[in-house]
């Protein structure tokens, strides 16, 4: 474990033995709770209200809309709360929003996504994963188990965490790689996925951006082909995805331990309200690739909406 992961455990474990005084925390994420990635962030929310003693809402637009999420945040503002926690899909349109609380003087950690802008938009840190070197990371492994032409399927065009992840994918990747949209539609996945190996014989390498959205199809997709020959990665966690992984019909699986990224900020904002304690830079959730070995070990946590 290295120091800054040490320093984490211990804070969180400060807030887990003497609880604070209920802090009030608003977590405004793009993802909606029904989601089963960002079910698992709100768990970690509510895991760590609980263990903080603070008082904590999670807040989203209905769908992937960037007008409400900056509604829901100026909202949240206006509360003057002892700290807000944001994901930042899109710095444009969510930045005067998220600066307008810094303007307040109102803390802000931003999680999931907006690494790369958390910090000239006022933020404190940010806890998530870098998502272009962990598409980075996906390619490079992808291209030295045999891949040679792959697709990146996005469900949410125009998130730029998701556009950063196909794009390390590219360039770790090294060969062709051609970007499949889509809707969070995992029958319209499985179609999609299915044309596009149908119409190209030579794509053997499926990355997917988010594991029951995307992975599960993509499996689906290949095996009513009856291809053996292609390797499928998916970002996230999902307990059907491992599943596959652990049968040895999927490659590996990206973790960002998306429940950190939920638990870990409250936990900060509560401590800072009644201690002033704050980590001193950026924590890294992720990433890390669930292989054939690993991915039993983890299936029940995932189906527990942990992992």
């Amino acid at each position: 474990m290295n120091k800054l992961l040490a320093s984490v455990a211990t804070a969180a474990a400060v807030a887990v033995a003497a609880p604070v005084f209920a802090a009030d925390i608003i977590v405004v994420a793009h993802g909606q709770a029904n989601d089963p990635f960002w079910s698992v962030v709100k768990n970690g929310v509510q895991k760590a209200g609980e263990d903080t003693g603070a008082n904590v809402e999670f807040r989203s637009p209905e769908t992937f809309d960037m007008v409400a999420m900056s509604q829901l945040i100026d909202a949240a503002v206006n509360q003057e709360p002892d700290g807000i926690v944001v994901s930042i899909p899109d710095a444009d349109a969510l930045g005067p929003s998220i600066q307008r609380a810094v303007a307040a003087g109102i803390p802000v950690i931003s999680m999931n996504s907006g690494s790369d802008v958390a910090e000239e938009l006022g933020a404190l840190l940010h806890v998530g994963q870098s998502e272009y070197d962990a598409g980075v990371a996906a390619g490079k492994k992808l291209a030295s188990m045999g891949g040679t032409k792959g697709i990146c399927v996005n469900q949410e065009v125009g998130n730029v965490a998701l556009d950063l992840r196909c794009e390390g994918f590219a360039d770790g990747f090294a060969q062709e790689v051609k970007v499949i949209p889509t809707q969070a539609d995992p029958a319209e996945v499985e179609s999609k996925v299915r044309a596009a190996l149908d119409s190209d014989p030579d794509v053997d390498t499926v990355l997917g951006l988010g594991a029951s959205l995307v992975g599960e199809p993509a499996v689906a997709a290949v095996e009513a082909l009856g291809r053996t020959d292609v390797l499928i990665a998916s970002f996230d966690l999902s307990a059907g995805f491992l599943k596959a992984v652990s049968e040895g019909k999927a490659a590996f699986a990206i973790d960002q331990q998306q429940f950190l990224q939920g638990y870990l900020p409250v936990v900060f904002l509560a401590l800072n309200a009644e201690y002033g304690l704050m980590p001193g830079g950026n924590v890294p959730s992720g990433p890390n690739l669930v292989t054939q070995e690993a991915a039993g070990l983890v299936i029940d946590l995932s189906a527990q909406g942990i992992r």
